[in-house]
């Protein structure tokens, strides 16, 4: 029986807060991007130019129920205007009490102040960061704007030995054997490493030099190398598997039972 999809970020938290319209990363997966250009609130060559959405700076925000994510549709940059919003909320979200998982494709300048800043907020706060391959060929064509691994390793690095709880995803593990990432990344990371696999990848109006990077990335997902990859990786005590992976690997004996739908702040 096949396992029951989370939707949305409910698999980490049970609310996330956004407070930027675009993102400067322009990651060629991103399904904010895609959606976004769908419904026709942004195209995708305007992505990258982030603009702060204000009524979000400005509003008031309650202790909420559970774990808000911040942000997930969004990056934080070291533009201090960005970067200015997006400490405001954060600083709102846990001077109400809230726990909050700070999801990012870690800037070491960024997380080094965020660290600094929010210190004796430190129990409040997990770090997810996005580190998706030690190969900065790939980062560069798959993210093209955002940092290079030797920075995203080093942020990382960094709250760890400052006290602070880290976790890392590896959605989409954009190499074939995810194995050496997972294991240079796991003495600084103090709870999880998720795994997780491309959701999007784009079939239409490829650009036919860049074929060789769908073909690759396709290759990576197939059930049989997925399969391998469970078996080599899945005992790993900090290792998690992202729904949509172990939907396609069936692993699950039973759904998972009913809940509640992530709620978006607006």
């Amino acid at each position: 029986m096949a396992h029951r999809i989370t939707s949305g970020t409910r698999e980490w938290a049970d609310y996330n807060v956004n407070c930027i319209d675009g993102c400067y990363n322009d990651c060629r997966y991103c399904y904010a991007k895609m959606m976004a250009h769908r419904f026709g609130r942004r195209s995708e060559e305007d992505w990258s130019r982030m603009a702060v959405r204000w009524d979000m700076v400005d509003k008031k925000y309650r202790k909420f129920p559970g774990r808000v994510m911040f942000p997930s549709s969004h990056d934080i940059t070291d533009d201090p205007e960005i970067k200015e919003a997006c400490f405001t909320v954060l600083r709102k979200l846990l001077d109400s009490g809230n726990e909050v998982l700070v999801t990012l494709k870690p800037r070491f300048g960024v997380v080094e102040e965020m660290v600094r800043t929010f210190d004796t907020y430190a129990d409040q706060i997990q770090f997810r960061f996005t580190i998706t391959s030690r190969r900065n060929s790939l980062l560069r064509f798959w993210e093209p704007n955002a940092p290079c691994y030797e920075e995203r390793y080093r942020s990382l690095r960094h709250a760890y030995r400052k006290g602070f709880k880290t976790s890392v995803s590896i959605e989409p593990f954009l190499d074939y054997d995810p194995g050496p990432l997972i294991h240079a990344l796991a003495p600084y990371a103090s709870e999880s490493i998720w795994l997780g696999i491309m959701n999007y990848i784009r079939k239409n109006r490829v650009d036919p030099c860049h074929e060789v990077f769908y073909e690759r990335i396709r290759a990576n997902y197939t059930p049989a190398h997925i399969w391998d990859i469970h078996l080599d990786l899945g005992s790993m005590p900090k290792v998690r598997l992202k729904d949509s992976l172990v939907n396609r690997l069936r692993l699950a004996s039973a759904p998972l039972s009913a809940q509640p739908a992530m709620a978006e702040v607006s």
